[in-house]
């Protein structure tokens, strides 16, 4: 049985499986529905009873995979991923796992075996897989990103519903219990947990762990804007209540973050799916183009055309993770604390060697390129140490460095292996293809020319006397001069190619410009996210300046009183915060400065600066005074930067995007095309000379 009847067999099967289940479903439904009796249908709804059996498979489904190993790892990680959506609800929890996993897994196997049943070549297998395993992860940041856009959805609704019930009542524990209970399911969980840790004994802890579940800067904010009216009263203000004015701030925040995400996600609309097609039509290209032009099986065979079909796939490949940044719409990852994980590097870095050549290769302490990369470690928000950072660089280095020569090795090897072994068409047509004999005369030459070959030791020093009296002395077929010539010099231009197939000196130089490409890459993608952080920075500022607009209307508040209220909502800035609170006992000027030392942000520095005004000289009052015109410009300046960055990432995208289609038509097609089309004429215009 061949390997195509196999996977026919195996797509057969997994239909067949599927309908079964499918069947047992119903059936088990139709006898549920049949056993409640009308009254329940009506009471319930024809719909009920299927819809709870298709959870209850799953929640069975999701008991007896997580007892898999490498289901369960699997199911971990898109669980890790959802609990941010359904971090308490754990039936939904579940739910939602299973029902991404079984739609993900079924959609991919199917599709994958389609395509293998097309084409069952093993290279074509084991691109399918890998973008399988690729597109996988396209569809799980699809979904995720569709539960993070139904929060901030029902996160509007929930303020506008806790807006109306305190200007009823004027209690925010009431206002936001009756707003959770009315408001939509996904986000009623996180307002239930805001709820409870509002009235429970200790608020600040019970805040401080939700601080780090939360699914996005807009429900701590409102969390903590909830607490401080609680604790301090709310208080009148020219433009109203200073607990509704906050909680239309928050509103109009994700309403632009909203539209933000619609437009871009309109606008880079099908660009993921764009730029993995090329995957999938790199070989019905070759088969169309080596049927239809026998001349392109030179091309194809070739280690030319091994590294342009290298090239398109690396090319799909940083496309696609390129596209990823651009449509990453998560919230920082950045948690504080200590890091118990063990990371590679660190287990790298233990060993002696590798310590020695990280010292030998990171520049000095005390150097300006020590303290600029250093520097810029903290700026990125990298969670890893200076020496770990060159371990990186180093492995990078050394695993470009080694798979670049390797591929350049093994393609002298594919060369070697196609001069001895595959057949050449002997015919010098551009068009058509060969015929039955014709491709038996080919495969009798090449087997001729590599007994030949291995008769003369694969030398290329031989003369060529020599090789035409070995030809004339293997002959039984009565060659005519002509004829030998013609295979003498076929001989010797095989004997020249076969010896001139060892690692050149600039394959060598290429392999080690790949390893430095490698090695400067994890420097770049820091200042690539020290980039994107900035944006980070300037939400978490304008949330330090929300919660300071109301603090600062309370009395009995105190500089001191407003850095811990910011470090309960710091991310970004909560280390250099909790270091300045730490010392702020020892000197409250001092404590700043150096607050204000540790980083480098101009408008965090600005606001510090007016705390250190604010210690001894002015009231809080009347240092914040002009917080509201600030508020509203850094409102307004951020909504003009997000229809600028989103133009600029829908150019990038729509580039991006069509790149590897681009690739693939003209690298992969036309350009050997035409290059085949000149030799060919050359050979033809050399054919009609002779006439």
């Amino acid at each position: 049985m061949t390997s195509k009847d196999v996977l026919i067999l195996v797509f057969i099967i997994s239909l067949l499986l599927f309908a079964i289940t499918m069947g047992i479903v119903l059936w088990l439904s139709r006898r549920r529905v049949f056993h409640r009796g009308s009254v329940g249908r009506a009471e319930m709804g024809e719909n009920k009873p299927l819809r709870e059996m298709y959870r209850q498979w799953f929640q069975l489904a999701y008991m007896y995979g997580v007892k898999i190993p490498l289901v369960r790892s699997y199911l971990k990680r898109i669980r890790q991923r959802i609990a941010i959506i359904h971090p308490y609800d754990e039936i939904a929890l579940r739910f939602e796992t299973m029902k991404l996993a079984f739609a993900i897994t079924g959609t991919l196997t199917l599709t994958a075996l389609l395509l293998i049943w097309s084409q069952p070549d093993f290279g074509f297998m084991v691109i399918v897989i890998l973008a399988a395993a690729v597109i996988n992860n396209m569809l799980v940041e699809m979904f995720i990103n569709r539960l993070e856009r139904r929060v901030l959805v029902q996160s509007v609704e929930l303020f506008s519903l806790v807006r109306h019930h305190y200007q009823q009542h004027g209690m925010v524990e009431e206002a936001l219990y009756e707003g959770a209970e009315t408001s939509g399911h996904e986000i009623s969980i996180h307002a239930h947990r805001i709820y409870n840790a509002l009235v429970s004994n200790d608020p600040d802890e019970e805040l401080e762990r939700y601080y780090e579940v939360a699914p996005n800067r807009y429900l701590k904010a409102f969390a903590g804007i909830s607490h401080l009216v609680m604790e301090f009263g709310d208080h009148a203000r020219k433009q109203g209540s200073i607990y509704l004015h906050g909680l239309s701030g928050l509103k109009k925040e994700i309403q632009l973050e909203i539209l933000r995400r619609d437009k871009l996600d309109y606008l880079m609309k099908g660009l993921n799916v764009i730029a993995l097609a090329p995957v999938f039509f790199t070989k019905p290209i070759e088969r169309w183009a080596r049927s239809s032009f026998p001349s392109m099986d030179e091309f194809y065979m070739s280690k030319l055309g091994f590294i342009t079909k290298i090239s398109i796939y690396v090319i799909i490949l940083i496309s696609y993770v390129l596209l990823q940044k651009l449509q990453q719409n998560r919230e920082t990852d950045y948690r504080a604390g200590v890091e118990k994980k063990v990371t590679w590097e660190e287990r790298l870095y233990r060993i002696s060697f590798v310590r020695r050549l990280v010292d030998m290769m990171a520049p000095s302490p005390g150097t300006l390129n020590y303290d600029r990369q250093l520097r810029l470690l903290k700026e990125s928000n990298a969670r890893i140490k200076f020496e770990w950072l060159y371990v990186r660089r180093l492995t990078f280095f050394f695993l470009a460095f080694f798979l670049s020569l390797s591929v350049a090795m093994g393609l002298h090897v594919q060369a070697k292996h196609q001069l001895l072994y595959v057949p050449a068409a002997l015919n010098n047509s551009l068009f058509g293809q060969m015929s039955e004999i014709e491709r038996r005369q080919a495969e009798e030459t090449v087997e001729q020319d590599r007994l030949l070959m291995e008769q003369l030791q694969m030398s290329p020093n031989v003369t060529h006397d020599q090789v035409k009296h070995m030809v004339s002395e293997t002959d039984q077929m009565g060659l005519t001069m002509e004829q030998l010539d013609i295979i003498t010099d076929r001989i010797m231009i095989k004997l020249q190619r076969y010896d001139g197939e060892y690692l050149k000196w600039w394959e060598l130089l290429l392999s080690f410009l790949t390893g430095m490409a490698a090695y400067g890459a994890p420097l770049w993608l820091l200042y690539f996210h020290r980039k994107v952080r900035n944006m980070e920075m300037r939400h978490e500022v304008y949330q330090f300046q929300t919660v300071i607009s109301i603090l600062r209307g309370m009395e009995r508040i105190s500089v001191e009183g407003i850095l811990e209220w910011l470090n309960r909502f710091a991310v970004i800035f909560k280390i250099p915060i909790q270091k300045s609170l730490l010392h702020y006992e020892h000197g409250a000027q001092l404590a700043l400065l150096e607050l204000k030392e540790d980083v480098w942000f101009p408008d965090f520095q600005r606001l510090v600066d007016k705390l250190l005004l604010a210690v001894d000289k002015v009231p809080i009052k009347d240092v914040f005074d002009d917080l509201d015109g600030e508020m509203i410009f850094s409102f307004e300046q951020r909504k003009q930067e997000y229809e600028a960055m989103i133009d600029t990432k829908a150019a990038w995208a729509r580039l991006i995007g069509f790149t590897p289609m681009y690739a693939l038509i003209f690298m992969y097609l036309v350009i050997p095309l035409i290059g085949m089309s000149f030799s060919q004429m050359e050979t033809y215009y050399e054919q009609i000379q002779r006439l």
